[in-house]
């Protein structure tokens, strides 16, 4: 735990919600929302205040602006910040009747971090080395629309490896010919069965028959990444024996909820990639736990990002505890780098295939609070 130098522990005295909403040029229609036209990017961002006078910055996924910064104002007021085993205890109860609080304990390290001068990643022996980027794809594409789409934002931008969405076993088709056009980049497939936000249209479903179907058409293209979340999220035996079946390595588990949801994965030996999201799933401490089971037992950890720019920094840190050997980077115009971090003062953007984690104390951003709501 660190002790100020006045002598005196933190206190949280406050957390406070603000509602940020950014329009973009344009839509995109994301395999997670079947059937919807994106338009905007919205928020929910959390400032955290402590009687040292240190604050800290977190932002978690807009649930239709539902407010509960109260409700989390009581759980944590008069804690000390530092304390991290009594707040994730805390935000436990809280989740059993709210909303995931797991973008609150983000807020609670950039205090951390602050106080100490030190970047999260530091304050968990975690170096700021470049991490490889993939671009992210968000939306089911056509062939040709892909292929150009790869020329002018992956290759063109120096990025190595790119992932697709699929939502139809059919779709091996697309994979297949941006294979053939681009036989040196590294290919991932994502076909989002573990988890999607019902609002306009049911997604399509697979069997465990299509998942390994579409595995095997997977192997005979070569340098797959790997398939990522081709079944529902809590079916771990059958990803188990699906992982078994294959050489295609299988990743999963960005939208769990938990320790326990995630050390089901590793106790069933069914996952190759692990990719539980910080900011979604777990908090900073338990992605960086998940992260060292995970590689104790073989599993690779590279974490979703598709949130928004505190949490890309968020498991950006984690990343680099984890070491991780890529970091997904969410590119669907409209959807970019300048969306993705729209209330940050600075975009976080990469260099040549690859980027940094923040090097300020903290999470190490800026918020831009003119882009914030009532801030």
């Amino acid at each position: 735990m660190y002790v100020l130098a006045r002598g005196q522990i933190m206190q949280i005295t406050g957390v406070t919600q603000y509602h940020a909403t950014h329009e973009m040029d344009g839509a995109f229609h994301p395999t997670w929302i079947p059937g919807h036209a994106q338009g905007s990017h919205e928020a929910e961002l959390f400032e955290v205040e402590t009687d040292a006078g240190i604050t800290g910055v977190a932002a978690g996924p807009s649930l239709g602006g539902l407010r509960y910064d109260d409700q989390l104002e009581g759980f944590l007021a008069g804690e000390d910040p530092q304390d991290m085993g009594t707040i994730l205890g805390k935000l436990d109860s809280f989740r059993l009747s709210g909303p995931r609080p797991w973008h609150v304990e983000m807020a609670l390290w950039d205090i951390i971090g602050k106080d100490a001068g030190k970047p999260v990643h530091e304050l968990f022996g975690g170096t700021a080395d470049p991490i490889p980027v993939y671009a992210s794809t968000g939306a089911v594409m056509d062939a040709e629309d892909r292929i150009e789409y790869i020329d002018e934002h992956v290759v063109g931008e120096g990025i190595q490896a790119v992932k697709l969405r699929v939502t139809e076993p059919q779709q091996i088709d697309i994979v297949r010919e941006v294979r053939a056009a681009f036989p040196e980049l590294t290919l991932m497939v994502d076909a989002n069965k573990g988890w999607a936000i019902r609002a306009v249209e049911s997604e399509v479903e697979w069997s465990y028959k299509d998942a390994l179907r579409f595995a095997r058409q997977l192997e005979e293209l070569g340098d797959i990444g790997w398939l990522e979340e081709p079944l529902p999220r809590h079916q771990y035996a059958r990803y188990a024996r699906l992982r078994e079946a294959t050489d295609i390595p299988i990743a999963g588990a960005e939208f769990n909820d938990g320790v326990g949801e995630l050390t089901e994965f590793v106790r069933q030996d069914a996952l190759d990639v692990m990719q539980a999201d910080a900011a979604l799933a777990t908090g900073v401490k338990r992605a960086v736990d998940i992260a060292a089971m995970a590689d104790a037992n073989g599993i690779e950890f590279v974490p979703h990002t598709w949130t928004n720019g505190a949490g890309f920094a968020a498991n950006l840190h984690v990343m680099a505890v984890a070491g991780s050997t890529w970091c997904e980077y969410p590119l669907e115009p409209p959807w970019d780098a300048d969306v993705v971090s729209f209330f940050l003062e600075e975009p976080f953007t990469h260099e040549n295939g690859a980027i940094e984690p923040p090097t300020d104390p903290g999470l190490g951003i800026s918020v831009d609070w003119d882009t914030v709501d009532g801030a």
